[in-house]
């Protein structure tokens, strides 16, 4: 018993360390804890950047540190990396998304206003523009900023357990700047996007574009009724 007592803590150690070991691109996981959602990224975060360079780190919190704002510790994060790198950062209690570079010539290997938008699609943005934009230049920031591949999974309403949705909402980000650097870099990646991958964007798609189109609907309702009643 003693004997299989020691065995077993070796192998608790062991298995530890090499998860330590082989998170190298979720470089910081609070929330998920998910081995298939680990091997997922750093499947994707290894293969670019081994083509490209470029070191895609995936920070999961479940709060920013106490007594830090977001710049003081982004300023401290990116000091950790001496390679080209970008940094995708979720915190959950602190509601914030965002992405930072240790090298601003990083930015033009992808769009961070499109990846960041909560704007999924130029349909949707077209909806919205019809009911929201008060000016041409509205709609044309709406149409120049939609593709967004992070917001509107995390604001879909789901019951129960939220990690799914965190998951899929960053692992789609992630997806969306990996394929945008490999593109700038003339890669493609095999372990790219999928079908599968996918299909939780485009449910909050239908969804959101079943919402804009029964919003379109009242609004033209109310806007011919109250036409028909100042006719009269």
């Amino acid at each position: 018993m003693h004997k299989f007592t020691k065995g077993l803590m070796s192998l608790i150690i062991t298995l530890l360390f090499q998860t330590e070991v082989f998170a190298k691109y979720l470089y910081k996981d609070e929330i998920i804890h998910n081995p298939k959602f680990t091997t997922n990224i750093e499947n994707l975060g290894s293969e670019l950047f081994n083509k490209t360079g470029v070191s895609l780190k995936l920070v999961m919190l479940k709060a920013l540190p106490k007594n830090k704002n977001i710049e003081v510790y982004e300023k401290e994060l990116l000091k950790e990396f001496s390679k080209p790198t970008i940094v995708l950062m979720f915190s959950e209690l602190d509601k914030n998304v965002n992405i930072w570079t240790n090298d601003v010539s990083l930015y033009k290997y992808f769009n961070k206003k499109q990846v960041l938008s909560p704007v999924a699609s130029p349909v949707q943005a077209f909806f919205i523009s019809i009911i929201f934009a008060r000016s041409f230049d509205d709609i044309k920031e709406l149409m120049s900023s939609s593709g967004g591949t992070i917001l509107p999974l995390l604001g879909n309403k789901v019951k129960g357990e939220q990690t799914g949705k965190y998951s899929a909402a960053m692992y789609n980000g992630y997806l969306d700047i990996s394929m945008q650097v490999a593109t700038a870099h003339d890669f493609t990646l095999e372990n790219g996007v999928s079908t599968s991958s996918q299909y939780p964007l485009v449910i909050v798609k239908t969804l959101f574009y079943g919402f804009i189109l029964y919003a379109l609907f009242l609004y033209l309702k109310n806007k011919f009724k109250k036409k028909g009643v100042e006719d009269e």
